[in-house]
């Protein structure tokens, strides 16, 4: 298993932080933890992060990059990908990822997908410009240099030079018409729609953690190959 996740609230000057987050690592599970640990501690040190949440998103996941790279002699050539969402006191969400973790909202039960996919193909360009290429082999997905399914990721030294870190991050109002957040892995994505998901979640709305599980199952079911994993949080 080499997903990792966060579901937690935190108290910090007199305003309430929900913290979720999925990390769906590949060659090995070392980045995905250091993620866990570290990520949103970076995001809370930015100074202007009361101010300019977008800026202080982006700085930190660059500058954890970083980290994670000048540390590979510990942390192993693997990598992650990420999907972070940032609720604050309540009212305002910020998403932000890299890679192909997804999250979805669902408002007056439609889906509204939160971030885009970072994939090869649709990012062949700017790999190329950094003196990569993308293969499209019979039977498997497009992979950067043959080897990565995603275009922008967490650590993967070997294929830096050719890879982004930098999120892409939105934010939202939460009114009365947000009900549930899903962050998943792509073990989910790869098997069911963002709108069949937000009908499973919203069949077990109350308890969020059995949403999670409910869809973790349904995944399962549908022969997923990939890691699955999924947060579900509930607004209303």
């Amino acid at each position: 298993m080499e997903d990792y996740h966060v579901a937690k609230f935190a108290q910090i000057q007199d305003n309430e932080l929900g913290l979720f987050a999925i990390y769906d690592g590949h060659v090995g599970d070392r980045v995905p933890a250091y993620l866990q640990k570290h990520l949103f501690t970076n995001i809370l040190r930015e100074e202007e992060f009361w101010e300019d949440p977008t800026l202080s998103i982006s700085k930190a996941y660059e500058s954890t990059d970083q980290e994670i790279l000048s540390h590979s002699s510990d942390l192993g050539r693997g990598g992650s990908t990420a999907v972070t969402a940032i609720l604050i006191n309540g009212r305002r969400l910020w998403i932000a990822n890299v890679g192909d973790s997804r999250a979805v909202l669902s408002r007056k039960g439609q889906a509204v997908q939160m971030t885009t996919d970072h994939e090869p193909n649709t990012e062949r360009g700017s790999i190329e410009t950094r003196g990569g290429f993308v293969s499209n082999l019979p039977g498997d997905v497009p992979r950067v240099n043959g080897k990565l399914a995603v275009s922008r990721a967490f650590g993967d030294k070997s294929l830096k030079s050719h890879l982004r870190s930098d999120p892409d991050v939105q934010n939202t109002d939460v009114d009365v018409d947000t009900e549930i957040l899903i962050l998943a892995s792509d073990g989910i994505w790869k098997v069911m729609t963002n709108q069949e998901a937000v009908d499973i979640a919203r069949r077990t709305t109350r308890d969020p953690q059995k949403a999670a599980k409910q869809l973790t199952a349904e995944a399962l079911k549908r022969d997923s190959k990939d890691d699955i994993s999924c947060v579900v949080v509930k607004f209303r």
